[in-house]
């Protein structure tokens, strides 16, 4: 068994607390809820282990002390006043150095006493001195916590009462972490060395983990003077989330059951934006703001600046993934937004679904709408910003690597020719989706002709039978290209449709590691084969019967149907 040793006396004042004076008086035994929810006064309430040197321990005390062995307890040294810090200040917590064993931190905090200045040390001498690195942390925020990063001694994290900074220069100039974090009492931290987290425990709201904290030891005064920066991405696993409970989410099991989103699946690019990229409105009105600061009156904008406004295109960012060959592979928009923020690129090619104004939301039943798993390998991500259609590059290219987990029980050997096939598939799928929603719209055209011919006197009434004709066929195609509506709302079967087959063979495979079955290969030759006269047929019908009917319409004045100019003089 393991024995203890005592290795030091009581390292407090040794205050008998009953003799202290509270709200200006010494209470007796009987007051009321005397010396009840506090713990014993005197103790030793933060310890630390010099990682570098053997046996040179500190200790904090809660009324005020810093004690210091270098022998491993035989001999103490004590320090009970700090510069700039109230006499018999509680010390929260001490930090021993990992990269110079004469370094040692220490959080100060008086918030008992009315108190919530920052108090924040550093000693570069084991403790005998100490200077403030408070720089400028907001003078109403205690400090409980510091952290130091492994891989950068200048990097230093300190958790307030009010949320958690960070300083890249020792503590001369902190900076607040949002990104999410509530506002909120950090009250000790932890860093995942393996992973690069910072990890957070607050004051009764839950653990906070800021994933990957390592671009933040490229942050530099020279580094802030670009306009942008990517910053160095760590290597990515490569992954298809899996769906425990069934479906997407928590599935159907009821908002009685708890369930927290996990991250975006993908590579994690973060990267600086220097400043703000304004729209003309924005610019007028921040200029208006700084006029009226000065007592003045901001001049009125003009009619043709006021257009400019209305017509100018909202800028955005967008970062560009390439392979080893310099191919694109995927394009992500994001909105513009000052200081270091983050992106996801998803490890995927685009989707080939038709383009759409408003994104669909992701169903429970399956993922969102995207395209093939890319390969493992090396890419590269640039960014650029678009200002009103003028595309400007301003940082990158920065080399991502995305690797695989390797655990797929029944993964393809040959993950080329799978994404081969998949593209195949994808082209194919390009096609057939933008067919069926071309046929769409002209089922929409065709009743809104019909609407026309009856509307118009003098449009022949034998044009009706010729749009009712092509409405036919239009039906019969649709049939073909989505199923059997008419059966399938009765409960019959019916055979699978083009779109059902491609459709399929996407579900499938776009969630899997595996290598394509035969059966999929089957469905994707038969679904090709039979779109081969459907797209003929429509083709047709809209390059050619649907014009010629369009030109009996105008030809006799018929109202406006969509896709026909009207004709003037």
């Amino acid at each position: 068994s393991v024995l203890w040793q005592v290795i030091s006396p009581d390292l407090s004042r040794q205050i008998d607390r009953d003799q202290l004076p509270v709200m200006g008086k010494v209470w007796g035994v009987d007051a009321v809820a005397k010396n009840q929810s506090t713990t014993i006064y005197g103790n030793i309430v933060t310890l630390s282990e010099s990682p570098k040197k053997e046996g040179l321990l500190y200790i904090g005390t809660d009324d005020g002390l810093v004690q210091v062995t270098e022998d491993n307890g035989q001999n103490w040294r004590k320090q009970a006043s700090f510069p700039g810090v109230p006499d018999m200040t509680y010390v929260n917590m001490l930090l021993a150095s990992q990269h110079d064993e004469n370094v040692v931190y220490g959080a100060f905090n008086n918030h008992k006493n009315g108190d919530f200045k920052p108090y924040l040390l550093k000693s570069a001498n084991k403790g005998k001195t100490w200077v403030s690195i408070a720089s400028n942390l907001p003078d109403r925020g205690s400090v409980y916590s510091i952290a130091e990063d492994h891989v950068n001694a200048r990097l230093l994290f300190a958790g307030t009462e009010f949320g958690v900074f960070f300083t890249v220069d020792g503590g001369d100039h902190w900076t607040q972490l949002k990104a999410g974090l509530p506002t909120i009492a950090i009250r000790d931290m932890e860093i995942q060395k393996r992973e690069n987290d910072l990890v957070l425990a607050s004051f009764g709201r839950g653990f906070y983990i800021l994933d990957d904290y390592s671009p933040l030891r490229e942050i530099s005064e020279e580094a802030i003077e670009k306009e942008a920066e990517i910053y160095p991405i760590k290597a990515s696993w490569m992954f298809i989330e899996a769906t425990p409970l069934g479906l997407r989410g928590k599935s159907f099991m009821g908002e009685s059951y708890f369930s927290a989103d996990n991250p975006p699946v993908g590579a994690v690019i973060t990267y600086f934006i220097k400043d703000e990229i304004k729209t003309l409105k924005k610019q007028r009105r921040d200029q208006e703001k700084e006029i009226e600061a000065k007592g003045q009156v901001p001049p009125y904008p003009s009619l043709d600046a006021l257009r400019q406004e209305d017509d100018a295109q909202r800028p955005y960012l967008l970062f560009t993934i390439r392979d080893a060959d310099g191919a694109v592979v995927n394009r992500i928009k994001q909105e513009p937004k000052k200081g270091v923020n983050r992106v996801v690129w998803n490890f995927r090619y685009p989707t080939v679904s038709p383009a759409v104004l408003k994104k669909p939301e992701a169903s429970i039943f399956g993922s969102e709408d995207q395209g093939p798993l890319a390969l493992p390998g090396k890419y590269t991500v640039s960014l650029s910003k678009i200002v009103d259609g003028e595309i400007t590059e301003l940082a990158g290219p920065r080399e991502l690597e995305c690797k695989t987990l390797g655990l797929a029980a029944m993964a393809a050997t040959d993950k080329a020719a799978v994404l081969e096939f998949q593209h195949s598939v994808s082209a194919l799928r390009r096609v057939v989706l933008g067919a069926n929603k071309y046929i769409g719209e002209l089922t929409d055209k065709v009743k809104l002709m019909e609407i026309a011919v009856r509307e118009s006197p003098a449009v022949p009434e034998s044009l009706l039978a010729e749009i009712r004709m092509l409405e036919r066929e239009i039906a019969e195609i649709i049939r073909s290209l989505r199923g059997d509506g008419s059966l399938a709302r009765r409960s019959y079967p019916t055979p699978p449709s083009v779109i059902d087959r491609i459709e399929n063979v996407v579900y499938g495979l776009w969630e899997t590691s595996s290598a394509p079955t035969e059966t999929m290969k089957q469905s994707v030759m038969v679904a090709e084969e039979q779109f081969s006269d459907l797209y003929q047929r429509i083709k047709t019908i809209g390059e050619t019967d649907i014009v010629a009917i369009e030109d009996k319409l105008e030809s006799a004045g018929a109202p406006y149907t969509p896709g026909r100019l009207p004709e003037w003089k």
